[in-house]
């Protein structure tokens, strides 16, 4: 029997000066489905190059795919109906199965719209061998839980609970034998400051804290790889790709205290220097100066500083509950050890009033943060934010466009205030954060890449004129 053809594509364009890292969520799927099938995969990675939606459709039918796994984000969905139709013209019989933040967020109406068969939510790999067997099998995805499925009667949800994986040291590593890795070194990347010769990766899955505008797209319990896993594959990469940093992409990577001094002392014992970059989940009230030492002397150089609001109530509403004084003592050590701190705010949560706001604007402006991004709240499906929003004011909850924008220009106000009001402080926010002289300063000494920093004046200034001219 020959393999079956899978073809792993995630979508999406780039229209930023930031780029993209390499596609984990198909690479971790391809990993786990070659363990258990005898099959052929290939990936592609849409926003590598902007590769055209009929690029993509030739290339799957060029391979002659028998299984299509699309990932997507919200708002990359709009792509859907034109990529799937072509599929579908092209391959007629192929299972196509949809996945990503977008099917979490939009559960079965995911599939509307569109041509693809199935709809996975959050974690892929156990769903995903089920629906394998069951349509190539002479099974049937009815008894697939937690699962979406289009049938000649409609779109059918399928009852139970989707599965995850328990003990994840039991995963292979991704994929990297199946992408180009080099050719993401020669790109711009999500991070602003990401050195070359780097490789991403997770080393858990899920978060206990329960932010009432997260996804939860590993589920709401910590899942981790042990210490001596993630040695065991930083050395495999070291070995086998040449790399010398890496980006932990974890929701929160410092929640088991214990396990971060382990890997730190693991890391100091490796035969070269490496570097770490965080920019996705390091919850800065759980630090303390040990475990900031501890990744400083490992290599840290980048460290994402979420705050979210400055406001204490705001803080309650939205679950986070972050203590803001730890908070700004742990960014101002973390800065003092020349590793570039990068913050996340959002604005015009519901109920927030202009006195939130104010707060908020102080507490980053009096922050040591090398930079930050001050983004309004888009609330997506499936959060409880979400929810909030559609009691209190559903028809702009569904004025959003989600299709084809990058986050910080999506333009949404669930907030107490004006649009013209929040706009305004989004506006002040960036100005008197950013005309900071000691800022300025310690940007340009501390920034990795200095000679990319005049691709981020266009962004810049687009962000400073939000809510002027449209």
């Amino acid at each position: 029997m020959r393999p079956l053809k899978i073809f792993l594509a995630s979508l999406g364009f780039r229209k930023t000066v930031l780029g993209t890292i390499p596609p984990l969520g198909i690479m971790y799927l391809a990993a786990y489905i070659r363990t258990k099938f005898k099959v052929e995969i290939r990936i592609v990675n849409q926003k590598l190059d902007n590769m055209p939606d009929d690029e993509l459709v030739k290339q799957a039918r060029e391979f002659g795919a028998d299984v299509i796994g699309l990932s997507v984000m919200t708002t990359n969905a709009y792509g859907l109906p034109y990529i799937t139709n072509g599929l579908k013209a092209v391959l007629p019989h192929s299972l196509i199965v949809i996945g990503g933040p977008h099917v979490s967020a939009f559960e079965a109406r995911s599939l509307e719209g569109n041509m693809a068969d199935a709809a996975v939510p959050y974690e892929g790999e156990l769903a995903f061998e089920k629906i394998i067997n069951a349509y190539f099998g002479g099974g049937d995805m009815a008894d697939v839980p937690g699962i979406f499925r289009r049938t000649k009667d409609g779109i059918i949800s399928n009852p139970g609970i989707i599965s995850f994986i328990e003990d994840i040291d039991s995963l292979p590593f991704p994929a990297y034998d199946l992408i180009d890795l080099k050719a993401y070194w020669r790109m711009p990347v999500m991070t602003a400051s990401m050195r070359r010769g780097y490789i991403s990766l997770f080393s858990s899955r899920g978060c206990p804290f329960r932010c009432i505008y997260c996804h939860r797209i590993f589920g709401e319990r910590l899942r981790i790889h042990s210490a001596q896993r993630v040695i065991e594959e930083m050395k495999f990469y070291i070995k086998n790709f040449g790399v010398d940093c890496f980006e932990f992409e974890d929701d929160i990577f410092n929640h088991d205290r214990k396990r971060l001094f382990e890997i730190c002392e693991l890391i100091g014992k490796l035969e070269i220097r490496i570097g770490l970059s965080f920019p996705n989940g390091l919850r800065i009230d759980e630090l303390n100066e040990g475990a900031i030492d501890a990744l400083a002397d490992a290599g840290m150089y980048y460290c994402s500083c979420p705050l979210e609001s400055g406001s204490p109530r705001i803080q309650k509403i939205i679950e986070k509950n972050l203590n803001i004084r730890k908070y700004l003592e742990n960014v101002k050590y973390t800065a003092s050890k020349k590793i570039f701190t990068f913050g996340f705010v959002m604005m015009g949560f519901p109920s927030e009033t202009e006195e939130d706001i104010k707060q908020t604007i102080e507490a980053s402006c009096m922050s040591k943060l090398h930079t930050t991004a001050f983004y309004t709240l888009a609330p997506f499906p499936n959060t409880r934010v979400y929810d909030i929003a559609m009691s209190k004011n559903p028809d702009k909850l569904k004025s959003i466009n989600y299709d084809d924008k990058e986050y910080p220009h999506i333009r949404a106000n669930f907030s107490d205030m004006s649009d013209e009001t929040l706009y305004y402080y989004q506006r002040k926010a960036n100005r008197d954060f950013y005309m900071n002289p000691d800022r300025i300063f310690r940007l340009m000494r501390d920034f990795p890449q200095k000679q990319r920093l005049p691709l981020y004046i266009p962004e810049f200034f687009k962000r400073l004129s939000k809510g002027v001219f449209s």
